[in-house]
């Protein structure tokens, strides 16, 4: 184990996730300005379709980091057959998932059970299909819909707050299934499918538009949330949350179900509402 990677097992992820949770809110201009001008220019950050291109106008370094896009920046495929990307970034994995174990990298998975904390909600997803995508501090933080579905219920899962960087990816067994994140469970014309934002280290605040603020506060327990008779129905492609700070977010597919495009390869740079594969027929029943 790499001396870096090691400290990623002593470091106090909350604590240090809480400072940075406030300090990126903190309004005096000098700072949140220098934090903006920073990341803009390390990270080659393109503000040429943000809504607001003026890094001034932002209140605070996260209301930056979660700008919206400008109108019709992100269109949409007309087809309704389209399977759509949930955020910009690059996919980390994609593909089958075998006996109810989903491909992390370089020899490390998991289970569809621990990822979403639930072993019968895995149930639908024993045979189905996964897509990861990891967004970077350049990248649009929002998270989008891949399809319609009605909210069923969320599920924040505790956890650690690890790295999610390539070689944190390749190195810490079941990371994606270690890290605090947040389930979200929808139910659609084509079955149920899910869409759950991981955490990482620093970065591990999220929201989402029914709810605002869902983490933190952290957990220490599962906490299920569920949504009977409310009609939370978002549309293929509507905004589901936000990472407030970047992380990544894995697509859950039944089987059968909705099919990701075979040529979808590790590290494929993906933007919001891409087309990522087929729909399909709804299901039956």
């Amino acid at each position: 184990m790499t001396p870096s990677i090691l400290l990623q097992y002593i470091l106090p992820h909350r604590f240090l996730s809480r400072i940075v949770f406030h300090a990126t809110r903190w309004t005096w201009s000098p700072w949140k300005n220098l934090l903006i001008r920073q990341i803009t220019r390390r990270f080659k950050v393109d503000l040429s379709e943000a809504a607001e291109s003026d890094i001034n106008a932002y209140p605070h370094f996260n209301a930056f980091f979660t700008r919206a896009l400008k109108a019709g920046a992100r269109p949409a495929s007309a087809d309704p057959d389209a399977l759509l990307c949930p955020a910009d970034g690059h996919i980390s994995q994609s593909g089958r998932i075998h006996g109810g174990r989903i491909f992390q990298a370089k020899g490390q998975e998991f289970s569809a059970a621990e990822l979403l904390g639930d072993a019968n909600a895995a149930i639908p997803y024993v045979d189905g299909q996964f897509i990861t995508v990891y967004l970077s501090p350049r990248d649009y933080h929002r998270v989008h819909m891949p399809m319609t579905g009605t909210l069923v219920s969320t599920t924040h899962v505790p956890g650690r707050i690890f790295s999610v960087a390539q070689k944190a990816v390749e190195s810490i067994p079941r990371l994606f299934a270690r890290n605090e994140r947040l389930v979200c469970h929808f139910e659609g014309e084509h079955g149920p499918f899910a869409v759950v934002l991981v955490g990482a280290l620093l970065v591990s605040s999220v929201s989402t538009v029914w709810g605002d603020l869902e983490i933190p506060p952290y957990a220490s327990a599962l906490k299920r949330h569920d949504y009977p008779g409310q009609s939370i129905r978002l549309e293929r492609g509507d905004e589901l949350g936000r990472f407030n700070m970047g992380s990544t977010v894995i697509v859950l597919l039944p089987m059968p179900g909705p099919t990701l495009d075979s040529t979808l390869a590790p590290e494929q740079a993906v933007r919001v509402r891409q087309v990522i594969g087929s729909i399909g027929s709804p299901a039956a029943g």
